[in-house]
């Protein structure tokens, strides 16, 4: 007889779930630079491809134009990014300001310390071993949508 599987064998429930308590652990060690961890990634991202489309960025983070949207008000409502006309009249793009650069570099440290205890509480080994997984699994995901 096959084993009758529950909401706590589903892929989905479980990465939800570990993802729901590592963004309140990294929510709270960013909380001093007045950044959350999406807006934290959202900067970072943004940051490295500086200008950036929209279309790339929502890419880029695996996140809905929607909700990439949303999160970028808030930013941009904090100065933290500009939203710009792009290459043609279809895009536009993100580029990171000043001010997005000075809360980066508040939040750089903070983020540093979660990470490392992260990465050490799992050991480097697992931890680069959780990270091809995940990132496979995100492959995964993207090719059964």
């Amino acid at each position: 007889m096959k084993k009758r599987l529950t909401p706590a064998d589903c892929a989905c429930f479980n990465l939800r779930k570990a993802s729901r308590m590592m963004t309140q652990a990294y929510d709270h060690y960013l909380q001093p630079s007045g950044l959350t961890n999406t807006q934290f990634s959202l900067l970072v991202v943004a940051s490295k491809h500086n200008p950036v489309s929209i279309t790339e960025l929502a890419d880029q983070l695996a996140m809905d134009r929607t909700t990439l949207t949303r999160n970028l008000q808030i930013v941009k409502r904090a100065g933290l990014v500009q939203v710009r006309p792009g290459r043609n009249a279809r895009t536009k793009d993100v580029q990171v300001t000043a001010s997005g650069r000075k809360a980066l570099e508040k939040a750089l440290p903070l983020w540093e310390q979660v990470q490392s205890q992260v990465v050490d509480t799992l050991g480097e080994a697992h931890w680069l071993k959780l990270v091809k997984e995940l990132r496979m699994l995100a492959e995964v995901g993207r090719s059964v949508h």
